[in-house]
């Protein structure tokens, strides 16, 4: 009998495994850079070709009031993977002074080897886990994502501006990696996102039949602007446009793989951006927000999102709760059944209540905090918005607050500080409480809960500059990109 019981075990333990291991979705995030709240149809465009991520939208839940952590690259990053404000974990001002918004190559800071990512989180449960494109948390060995939880990576560490430029002479070539291994100097950069994409669909292949994460950093659409000619010739909106409607292409070869695997009624699959568009001559858009990447206006740090899940989210789906890039980590472990405990403390939230729609459910923020690099420069309750004017460079004046009603100033053209005396108060006491916690460069202040990041003892670029190499790329796109 003992034996008999043995034998058919495997019988009834293996139907189990595998529907435990179906019960895990696949998570794809879908990461563009400084794509802006007015550039998918879906969300107004009427100059960008994107029936993908309208698909997309049309298919799960487009969110109206979703932010980015930071108004620019590294930092927001770094909340996405953490599940928290940058300044928490050190991540929000670079290099010995804390003058440098991001990290440039060979900066000795990256992430501390402490710090729980989502990868390595999700690792620990079963997953495969790959990063795609652009890393932009710390080129030493020790810093990159193989070392932070991804079991393969394949692409940049950095922004593609961060190569040989004019307005930075000596600059080391652009590493394209592989792992840990610098495979290419200075690829060309036009044929990457088809690279991707193909490294991207590889890697779903290979993992069908188990759980899997791909984190996909698009190159599109920071400046400079190199796209395949396709693009370029189908592009009603200029070298932007063939950059937006590429990323476009590239989302919907993987959604397309998913259903051809039979995954997508088990697949998470998020499309949003880092920060928001810079609105300048090529032809980015904030939408009806005002500001742009690198500020603390809507238009900096307000982004698309949409979040695609068959299983669970209702098709054509809009939520204008307020939700940010912080709360994917602990949404996706509250759905795994294994929430997060308390210690170490995050800022992101559980919103998978939001996702499905559930009756009641609404934003966990009681205030969502503007980070400009170390300076706390804006807070939002409900739908007022507290935010200090700059007054010279990125120095924000705390002594001239300006107040706006975003439910019915969506602009931020009609300052209400005067109108409003006690809640301008109330945000600003909100403000300095935070500042306490994780700190304020605007008062001087690091915070008694930030953490400490990572420094290499003898940092340097992984390439090194060579005057005699042909580091541009056909010169006419560089002159479209400025």
């Amino acid at each position: 009998m003992r034996y008999a019981l043995l034998v058919l075990l495997p019988l009834f333990i293996n139907p189990l495994l595998l529907a435990a291991a179906e019960s895990k979705p696949n998570i794809v995030l879908i990461y563009v850079d400084d794509l802006g709240y007015g550039d998918l149809g879906c969300y107004g465009s009427e100059r960008n070709d994107t029936p993908h991520a309208d698909q997309l939208a049309a298919e799960g839940m487009r969110f109206t009031d979703y932010y980015s952590a930071s108004p620019v690259c590294t930092p927001s990053r770094a909340a996405l993977l953490k599940g928290g404000y940058p300044g928490r974990v050190g991540f929000d001002a670079f290099n010995e002074n804390r003058t440098s918004w991001v990290l440039f190559p060979g900066f000795a800071e990256g992430l501390h080897p402490g710090e729980l990512l989502l990868p390595e989180y999700l690792k620990r449960h079963g997953y495969a886990t790959c990063h795609v494109g652009k890393w932009h948390l710390g080129d030493q060995v020790e810093h990159l994502p193989t070392r932070h939880g991804f079991d393969s990576y394949y692409g940049i560490p950095y922004s593609n501006d961060m190569a040989i430029m004019p307005r930075r002479p000596n600059s080391p070539p652009m590493p394209l990696l592989r792992d840990e291994e610098v495979i290419a100097e200075q690829p060309k950069q036009a044929p990457l996102i088809q690279s991707y994409t193909e490294e991207a669909v590889t890697f779903i292949r290979k993992n069908r039949d188990r759980p899997f994460f791909l984190y996909f950093a698009h190159m599109h659409v920071h400046l400079p602007h190199y796209v395949m000619d396709p693009f370029l010739k189908a592009s009603r909106n200029g070298i932007y446009g063939a950059a937006v409607a590429a990323v476009d292409w590239s989302a919907g070869v993987i959604v397309a793989e998913l259903k051809r695997l039979g995954l997508e009624d088990n697949t998470i699959v998020v499309f949003t951006s880092d920060n928001g568009s810079r609105v300048d001559k090529h032809g980015g858009s904030n939408g009806a927000l005002r500001g742009t990447k690198g500020q603390t206006w809507e238009g900096g740090m307000r982004v698309p999102c949409i979040v695609k899940w068959p299983a669970q989210i209702e098709p054509g789906s809009v939520s204008s709760e307020l939700v940010t890039a912080m709360d994917f980590y602990p949404t996706f472990a509250s759905v795994l059944g294994q929430p997060l405990g308390d210690d170490p403390v995050r800022d992101g939230h559980d919103v998978s209540a939001i996702w499905k729609g559930e009756p009641g459910a609404r934003s966990p923020y009681d205030a969502f905090f503007y980070y400009l690099v170390d300076e706390l420069q804006a807070v939002r309750v409900g739908d007022w918005k507290l935010r200090y004017p700059i007054k010279e460079r990125r120095r924000a004046d705390i002594s001239r607050p300006e107040l706006y009603n975003l439910a019915a100033d969506l602009s931020e053209q009609n300052n209400v500080a005067g109108q409003r005396p006690k809640i301008v108060r109330d945000l600003i006491r909100r403000m300095e409480e935070m500042g306490d916690r994780i700190g304020d460069g605007l008062r001087g202040k690091l915070g008694d809960e930030r953490r400490p990041h990572s420094v290499s003892e003898d940092p340097h670029p992984l390439t090194e500059f060579d005057p005699d190499y042909p580091y541009m790329e056909p010169s006419y796109l560089l002159d479209q990109a400025g």
